[in-house]
């Protein structure tokens, strides 16, 4: 009789051959389709409520294991990316697409109240619009 000296797969082992093939077997969109599909049924099971709290405690956890200096800096590294990618006429179009937004938001009286008090406090004598 043939001794079988072959080991067994550990189940990580065969999840990752099943994943290889798989993915050879299919191409993106496939992918991309069944990812689709799926993202819209657990949209139909869970409520806005439950997408909100997992993302706050993603983000409590994400902050927890951070720290200041980690958010800076990559907050420094998005800031950079997007001002290489992006023209000065584009942030300038954007300002002013936000500006009228918010104007539409919130009216007229809100700004002057709020450019009263912010004009008392801070003294810089930025006062552009009087």
């Amino acid at each position: 009789m043939a001794k079988n000296n072959q080991r067994s797969m550990t189940t990580e082992e065969a999840g990752r051959k099943g994943g290889e093939k798989t993915s050879r077997k299919y191409d993106q969109e496939h992918f991309e389709e069944i990812g689709k599909k799926g993202g819209e049924k657990v949209a139909e099971e869970y409520s806005q409520e439950h997408f909100e709290n997992i993302g706050q405690k993603g983000g409590e956890t994400t902050s927890e294991e951070y720290g200041q200096d980690h958010f800076e800096e990559i907050g420094q590294k998005g800031g950079e990316k997007v001002a290489e990618e992006y023209s000065q006429e584009h942030f300038e179009d954007i300002g002013q697409k936000g500006g009228e937004t918010t104007s539409e938001k919130y009216g007229e009286e809100h700004f002057e109240k709020i450019g009263q008090k912010g004009g008392r406090k801070s003294g810089n004598g930025s006062n552009r619009n009087s």
